[in-house]
């Protein structure tokens, strides 16, 4: 009878231990994608969308057109965030300018984002809206014949006289 007694006590110890884990483990992949309430820095991937988020500015792609937002982009506890911005409609396979204002218009669901863009093309004096495009942190975007620009990583080169440079 002892025996039995024990061996249900480890039984519950254990999984109180699991649903702990499933908890903790659930609860970190929901806050994954933000970083000191803004967006994770890193690239986010999606079918026909990516999105690059640095320290400075957020970088989105959808298909062959792209828009840019300075700065950090910050998400409310409920997940959502509006911000403004600026677009390229025109973008591939040469940019054709000038980048117009545009609202970028998200919500964040654990590690996966929908966002939407609203742009007003004060070049041909209307509204066009982008998306929504859902991507999701960490996954390469897939873009197809459209690359996605990368954020430049600058290195440091030493001269032969010892002073550090960049390129």
């Amino acid at each position: 009878m002892f025996v039995v007694v024990a061996f249900n006590r480890v039984k519950a110890v254990i999984a109180g231990v699991a649903v702990v884990l499933v908890v903790s483990c659930a609860s970190a992949s929901a806050t994954l994608a933000v970083s000191d309430g803004a967006l994770a820095l890193g690239t986010w991937g999606g079918d026909s969308s990516g999105l690059i988020v640095s320290d400075t500015a957020m970088h989105l792609h959808i298909a062959c057109t792209y828009g840019d937002v300075s700065g950090r982009v910050p998400v409310g506890s409920n997940g959502q965030f509006d911000v403004q911005g600026s677009y390229m409609l025109r973008a591939y396979p040469v940019a054709v300018g000038p980048s117009v204002p545009a609202r970028f218009i998200g919500h964040l669901d654990g590690a996966t984002l929908t966002v939407t863009v609203i742009v007003d093309d004060t070049v041909q004096h209307q509204t066009v809206t982008r998306g929504p495009v859902v991507v999701k942190y960490g996954d390469a975007p897939r873009l197809g014949p459209c690359p996605i620009c990368r954020r430049p990583i600058v290195t440091q080169r030493l001269k032969s006289r010892g002073t550090v440079t960049t390129p």
